[in-house]
């Protein structure tokens, strides 16, 4: 196995003198033949993260000659395959087969390209998820970067184009990535200049995709045409326009045809589809989104409802349904009629709980259709594939029967969408065809011996083959009979026949029966074996009958095998609506699972009313969060969120730690999220408009490994959103500038809020500790630059309730309007059982800052609630001149091309930048504040 994956041009060598060769050999023909071993660097890799010990590890040779090596059994090697290609994403496995010097590469496999390793990984589990190579062409312009995009989905043979402009963030191409489930992706070697190849490669490490360089010559167009009308199915002329639409995604998927080897393999040909991939075709959700918002399941999750998937994964087919499911969430939708015909389907199906029962029992019978498809075109099937093709064909007529018992609001709908099409696949000239074929042909009966065998009447030769076979085992039962005559011994207690693969067919007795007959067995019988079971002996007549049974055993085999042959390559005319049943079931099967979550939660779903993404607002009443509330020990309580055009637009959110915050603005975007996939929603009544983006900031962990601090990292997302949303995009900030200074942090803040109200527009849910920042809401905030009010933000905060006698804090987690402007830190310190003498410490010292802190930015409106600091008032005119400069400032300092600067060159500018904007301060007692 080589988990080597820098260089996967040049193959491993073993390099071993003549006696390590001698021991290598010794050593390994110790092994069972299901055995693997791996050895150098792999070894010790396998032993300390599979093994979790070095003792695992053999040494072959001595001093620098040694090589360090672990053997591995057939089930750890399967463990280990699972791992590496479908967990971890950053390894290539490779087995050799050989002995002495020659060697030769048997298998390889990367997480975007499971080929042949599919056995392996999913023999007895479901593919959760189908891989997709990626394959970028970037091309740096001054103005940006166009990339080239092509990728290829293997299992489901779809190849896809798409080109697009993208920014220094590549955050085009990371929400590319995202929506088709990328695994791996390739690129040119030397694409660009290596700060921009760093923040490229740093989109692909975030999104957990495997990076592999090819040569820059692979990435060609010559020949793509010629290439692809081989594989493509239909007729040639319309790829030809589709690939001369692209100025670099069709070198993209010339490299991905060369490192797929797709034209080796002539099961490919006439089998692959191609189509155009729009990036604006669905809501674009990049990993930092995928991440806040729990939408795929990890590794780590306590339990299933820890994820979005896990919550909404409640599909019967097997793996079909779920993996569609998995590409739904990744590609929610963002047209109003297909969200609302999907809405439908859901609709009918709570609506109608034995409709949905039936329907989900039906599906349990169902087969992965897609796999069994996709191992019949790759010519590794067998009679047992074409077996469960038959017993889910045969299911079919009992779905279309329940859908047909429907006579609600959507009848007309399911008529269409369902019925109509299983009518047409399920007739005389489609799979009732493929049916009645598998009914002559396969013997069902033998079925239950778990036998997969041509019926013998389904072909003359086999027939004739059958009746041979049946008259020679009557007549070695007849001699059978003769010779325990002869021998005057019991048919079957004393003198048996025996059936084996050394010898065929043979007489065995009791070592005690034989002395009675040694003088027979010496003169009229052959003596083959004499053990302590008994003495095996056979005879001219018998013999001659065996090996004439076992000539026709082996042709009876051959005929078998060519018929099943047959039957499969018959089947494989069935491909086309095979393929068209299983996209229909897997979607029926999710709409049925989105029912059966809306129906079975304690609080049941809604329904949503979705307009357009520039028409209507965004009301959540009793919102709640689906994973949360699904947790055990969670009581949830539900809130309102109220995103209105010009009044709300932009909510600031204040409130304690553990208040609720994130939750709360995280439950918005799942609402929203769920209900464009097409889900009903956990509300008690909810209107969305449609978005084409979530964006999301909760939390930045520190990336040290890659050398960016928490605060850097927290920049670059915030960068993204800037550059990236739109007016129809939602934002989603928690906590933005913690990782600096008060002031600093406060400033950007109030910036960065600035400009998502001004220029973005964007629906904003913004949790901060910065209590200042609610003046933003307050409406005499004009802005002197253009005298403009700042309108459509609001402010909200999470209440809590503090006893005046004995401090202690109660979270109430409800969200109501106003501003909070305390942070109840001290009290969430006693809750984590601080010291006594710490926490009265605080108490005295947040005291003494209050009285001496000259912060004021509250609206005057604040002054009544209980706890607020000692504020200063400034007026409104210096506050003003204040805000334009901080503005102008920040946004100096949002464009720096930080990727591109070295550590000492950005501190000068931005010490620069703070002497410049301290001068200006002295004309401004607001700014002075900050200094």
């Amino acid at each position: 196995m080589d988990a080597n994956f820098e260089d996967q041009s040049k193959l491993p060598e073993l390099k071993l003198d003549a006696k390590q060769s001698q021991g290598f050999l010794s050593f390994f023909k110790t092994f069972p033949h299901d055995y693997y071993t791996a050895h150098g660097e792999n070894a010790t890799f396998i032993a300390k993260t599979y093994y979790r010990t070095t003792t695992a590890l053999r040494q072959l040779g001595s001093g620098s000659d040694g090589l360090s090596s672990v053997s591995v059994s057939k089930n750890m090697f399967e463990t280990i395959a699972r791992d590496l290609l479908l967990e971890r994403t950053d390894h290539t496995l490779e087995i050799y087969e050989g002995s002495g010097s020659s060697w030769r590469l048997v298998k390889s496999g990367t997480p975007g390209n499971l080929g042949s390793f599919e056995d392996v990984l999913f023999a007895n589990n479901e593919m959760q998820d189908t891989p997709v190579v990626v394959a970028l062409l970037p091309n740096f312009r001054e103005n940006g970067c166009t990339v080239g995009l092509g990728y290829v989905d293997l299992t489901k043979r779809v190849l896809g184009l798409a080109e697009f402009l993208d920014d220094s963030h590549f955050t085009n191409v990371e929400s590319a990535l995202v929506a088709l489930g990328c695994k791996e992706c390739l690129l040119p070697l030397e694409s660009g200049k290596t700060s921009e190849i760093r923040t490229l490669h740093d989109a692909l490490n975030r999104c957990g995709v495997m990076l592999t360089e090819r040569k820059k010559t692979e990435f060609k167009m010559r020949d793509l045409v010629q290439d692809l009308s081989r594989l493509v199915k239909g007729s040639i002329e319309p790829v030809r326009d589709l690939v001369s639409g692209f100025e670099f995604a069709a070198g993209a998927l010339g490299a991905l045809l060369s490192y797929a080897e797709l034209l080796g393999d002539e099961s490919n040909y006439g089998n692959y589809s191609i189509q155009r991939y729009n990036l604006d075709s669905y809501m674009r959700l990049d990993s930092a989104a995928m991440r806040a918002l729990n939408v795929l399941e990890s590794k780590t999750d306590a339990n299933k409802n820890f994820s979005l998937f896990g919550l909404m994964n409640r599909t019967c087919t097997a793996g079909m349904g779920k993996r569609l499911l998995h590409m739904w969430l990744k590609q929610p939708l963002l047209d109003v009629n297909e969200i609302n015909s999907r809405l439908d389907l859901v609709q009918a199906f709570v609506e109608d709980p034995a409709l949905r029962q039936d329907l989900r029992q039906h599906l349990k019978r169902i087969s992965d259709i897609e796999r069994l498809m996709h191992n019949l075109e790759k010519k590794r099937a067998g009679l047992q594939h074409i077996v469960k093709l038959y017993q889910s064909s045969i299911r079919l007529p009992y779905i279309k029967s329940a859908l047909e018992r429907y006579v609600g609001e959507f009848s007309s709908l399911i008529k269409e969408r369902y019925w109509d099409p299983l009518e047409l696949w399920t007739d005389d000239g489609h799979l009732n065809k493929f049916i009645a074929l598998v009914e002559a042909a396969v013997d069902l009966d033998q079925l239950e011996n778990g036998e997969y065998m041509i019926s013998s009447s389904y072909d003359p030769a086999l027939s004739a083959l059958k009746d041979e076979q049946e008259s020679l085992e009557h007549q070695i039962h007849n001699l059978h009979k003769e010779t325990a005559k002869d021998l005057d011994l019991a048919l079957d207690k004393a003198l048996k026949l025996d059936k084996g693969t050394q010898f065929g067919h043979v007489f065995r007795i009791t070592k005690k029966e034989e002395p009675k007959i040694r003088k027979k067995l010496t003169t009229q019988f052959i003596v083959l074996e004499t053990r302590k079971d008994g003495v095996k002996f056979t005879n001219t007549k018998l013999k001659k009958l065996g090996d004439q049974y076992q000539r026709i055993v082996e042709e009876y085999k051959n005929c078998q095998k060519e018929l099943v042959n047959r039957v499969v390559q018959t089947t494989a005319t069935f491909s086309e609506v095979f393929w068209s049943v299983a996209g229909l079931l897997s979607e029926l099967d999710v709409l049925l699972s989105f029912a059966d979550l809306a129906s079975s939660c304690p609080t049941a779903y809604t329904r949503p009313i979705i307009t357009p993404s520039d028409e209507g607002d965004i009301i959540l009443e009793g919102s709640r969060h689906p994973c949360v509330e699904a947790q055990d020990w969670v009581n949830f309580i539900p809130n309102d969120c109220k995103l209105v055009r010009g009044k709300s637009w932009f909510q600031i959110i204040t409130g304690p730690n553990m208040g609720g915050k994130s939750t709360f603005i995280r439950q918005v975007g799942v609402n929203i999220l769920m209900a464009q996939v097409g889900s009903f929603v956990p509300c008690d009544k909810a209107s969305i408009s449609i978005r084409d983006c979530i964006f999301a900031r909760v939390g930045a962990g520190d990336c040290q490994l890659r050398g960016v601090s928490t605060f850097m990292q927290e920049m670059l997302e915030t960068a993204s959103i800037l550059k990236g949303a739109t007016d129809k995009s939602l934002i989603i900030i928690d906590e933005l500038g913690r990782g600096t200074s008060t002031y600093d942090g406060f400033g950007l803040a109030w910036a960065i809020c600035e400009h998502l109200v001004e220029v973005i527009k964007a629906p904003t849910l913004f949790a901060t500790h910065f209590h200042e920042l609610t003046a933003l809401a307050h409406e005499n905030s004009v802005h002197e630059a253009n005298m403009k009010q700042i309108v459509g933000v609001a402010n909200y905060h999470v209440s809590a309730h503090i006893d005046s006698s004995s401090h202690k804090l109660t979270m109430l987690y409800k969200v109501e309007p106003g501003a909070c402007d305390q942070s109840f830190g001290i009290q969430v310190a006693e809750f984590a059982n601080f010291p006594e003498s710490v926490v009265s410490l605080a108490r005295e010292k947040a005291a003494e800052l209050e009285d001496f802190s000259a912060t004021a930015v509250i609206p005057s409106d604040a002054s009544e609630e209980v706890g607020s600091k000692r504020k200063r008032e400034y007026d409104s005119d210096d506050m003003s001149r204040g805000a334009a400069r901080a503005h102008e400032f920040l946004k100096e300092f949002s464009n720096l091309p930080l990727e591109t600067m070295d550590l000492k060159e950005a501190l000068q500018k931005v010490s620069k930048m703070k002497d410049d904007l301290q001068k200006d301060s002295v004309n401004s007692h607001w700014l002075q504040q900050f200094f």
